[in-house]
């Protein structure tokens, strides 16, 4: 990722999230309960407990779907936040040395003061690139304005 012209920074709070990522797995997974209630509603030699079955099945899809849907990276005055698919964590400003993506990463990485990485799959390249690279140079210059972040190359 090089380094972009200079843009001025968005007001805080600002909310990062794969968008289009978002609108497939809602879309699939409201599409997908929707056939299997209309199975199960349609099919004439389904017993009380088959059906019951088949929406069932439709509901877990949707809250795996949705599950993978909850990913989002928030910049606030006082840090960030990651939110990624079943843990929420508060970093202080201070604490995010780098925002990484590289090419072929799935999401971004943050490196941290205390020697780990934190991925932060709110920001992900997989179906919108262009807008994952400029969400994560926003990231980063955020980091490099309001925490002790350096920018080197990579």
């Amino acid at each position: 990722m090089s380094a972009p012209a200079s843009a001025p920074l968005p007001a805080l709070p600002v909310t990062f999230r794969p968008g289009r990522t978002r609108a497939v797995l809602y879309g699939v997974g409201i599409a997908q309960l929707a056939v299997l209630t209309v199975i199960a509603v349609l099919l004439p030699k389904l017993g009380p407990g088959e059906r019951i079955s088949f929406v069932f099945t439709g509901l877990i899809v949707l809250g795996v779907l949705l599950l993978l849907a909850r990913p989002k990276v928030v910049a606030h005055q006082d840090g960030i936040t990651v939110v990624n698919l079943t843990k929420k964590r508060e970093l202080a400003w201070a604490q995010v040395l780098r925002v990484n993506l590289r090419q072929g990463d799935p999401w971004v990485h943050l490196d941290l003061a205390d020697g780990t990485s934190l991925p932060a799959m709110g920001i992900q390249p997989g179906i919108a690139r262009d807008q994952a690279i400029r969400d994560a140079r926003t990231l980063r210059a955020l980091a490099d304005s309001h925490g002790t972040g350096s920018q080197p190359g990579g």
